[in-house]
C-alpha cells in the first residue's frame, strides 16, 4: 500500500465530520469580525440581556446535537453504500448534480416545515423541547444548531437523513450539500444584516425572516428552513417584514403593520 493511499479520507468520513467543522469556522469567522453595530439586527445589549441562556450553555448543546449527527451519519454511510460508489460522481453531469442539490433542498425543507411548525402548535412539544431553541430571542451564529436533543434529532439529523436518500447524492455529494445547508443555517441566526451577503440576495428565508420568528410576534409564522419560503407562503404563515434603521446603529426587521395585527 502506497503512503498516499495510507493518507486516504474517505467520503463517508469527510461527509460525517466536515459539516461540524464548517459549523464552527463560519460562525467562528461572524465572532473574529466582531459587534458590528452597524449592522446588527438587534443591539449587543439586548443579545446580553434579553436571551435566557449562557453561550457556555449554548457551546454545549451545539456539541452534543453534533455527535447525535455524526453517531447517525455514520450509521447512515454504513448501511447505504460504500466509497467506492462516490467515483460515479467524476462521469455525472451537472444537471444530476443540481437536480439532487434541488431535491434535497426541497425535502429538507419539507420535513423541517411541517416537524417546526408542529412543535409550536402542539403546546406538550414547545414547552418541553421547542422552547429550548427559542432561549435565544437575539439568535447569533453559533447559536444555530442550540437545540433540545430529541429536536435536533428529529428536524436535523433525521430531516438530512431522509434530504439524502430521497434525492439518491452520493456521500461525496453530500459533502458538499451539507456544508452548504450548514453554512446557510449558521448564517440564518447570525442576527447581522451584510451589505453583498449572497444569502440575502438569493433566499427570501435569510436572517431578517428568521429573526422575525424568533420574537414573540413571530412564533406562529416563518416556519420555513432553511431554504425557501414556499410552505408558509403556500399554508398561510408567511410574515413579510420591512427593514429599517436602528437609532443608534443596525437595523430591526419589523413585520408589515397589516400581517402583525393579523
Amino acid at each position: 500500500m502506497t503512503g498516499s493511499e495510507n493518507n486516504y479520507v474517505s467520503d463517508e468520513l469527510l461527509g460525517t465530520f466536515l459539516p461540524i467543522v464548517v459549523y464552527w469556522v463560519y460562525s467562528g469567522l461572524y465572532l473574529i469580525l466582531g459587534d458590528m453595530d452597524n449592522y446588527r439586527l438587534h443591539s449587543k445589549k439586548d443579545e446580553d440581556e434579553k436571551n435566557l441562556v449562557s453561550k457556555k450553555e449554548v457551546v454545549k448543546g451545539v456539541l452534543l446535537q453534533q455527535v447525535v449527527q455524526a453517531a447517525v451519519a455514520t450509521l447512515l454511510f454504513a448501511v447505504t453504500g460504500n466509497d467506492s460508489e462516490s467515483d460515479g460522481d467524476q462521469h455525472a453531469s451537472i444537471f444530476v448534480l443540481g437536480r439532487q442539490f434541488f431535491v434535497a433542498m426541497v425535502m429538507l425543507d419539507t420535513w423541517q416545515y411541517f416537524m417546526h411548525r408542529n412543535m409550536h402548535q402542539n403546546k406538550f412539544l414547545y414547552k418541553h423541547i421547542h422552547a429550548q431553541h427559542h432561549r435565544l430571542i437575539v439568535p447569533y451564529a453559533f447559536g444555530a444548531l442550540y437545540n433540545h436533543p430529541l429536536e435536533g434529532l428529529i428536524l436535523d439529523t433525521i430531516g438530512g437523513a431522509l434530504a439524502f436518500l430521497v434525492s439518491g447524492m452520493s456521500p461525496r455529494t453530500s459533502i458538499f450539500f451539507f456544508s452548504f445547508a450548514t453554512i446557510k443555517t449558521v448564517d440564518d441566526h447570525c442576527g447581522l444584516w451584510l451589505p453583498g451577503n449572497l444569502f440575502h440576495i438569493f433566499f427570501k428565508n435569510n436572517s431578517a425572516y428568521h429573526d422575525i420568528h424568533h420574537q414573540l410576534y413571530g412564533t406562529k409564522f416563518n416556519y420555513s428552513q432553511p431554504f425557501f419560503v414556499t410552505w408558509d407562503r403556500i399554508l398561510g404563515t408567511y410574515m413579510p417584514y420591512e427593514l429599517e434603521r436602528r437609532q443608534g446603529g443596525g437595523f430591526e426587521a419589523k413585520p408589515v403593520k397589516d400581517c402583525k395585527e393579523h
